[in-house]
């Protein structure tokens, strides 16, 4: 079992979902919707590339904001 940071953010009338650590990205109408879309986007990924090249230790992202003038 291996855990992956995803990333999701409202664009318009979708949902975009990202994984930094494999370059993955899905879509979907909802929440629930791109979970499962990214979930299996994750799951091609590992099926075709394996995880060979990807560290073991989770990455643990730091969101912040940033205001610009």
């Amino acid at each position: 079992m291996r855990s992956f940071a995803v990333a999701i953010v409202p664009e318009g009338d979708f949902f975009i979902a990202r994984c930094p650590e494999l370059g993955v990205t899905s879509q979907g109408k909802t929440i629930a919707e791109v979970e499962a879309n990214i979930r299996e986007a994750i799951e091609l990924y590992v099926e075709s590339f394996g995880l060979d090249d990807v560290p073991e230790t989770p990455v643990k992202p730091l969101w912040t904001t940033v205001e610009i003038a």
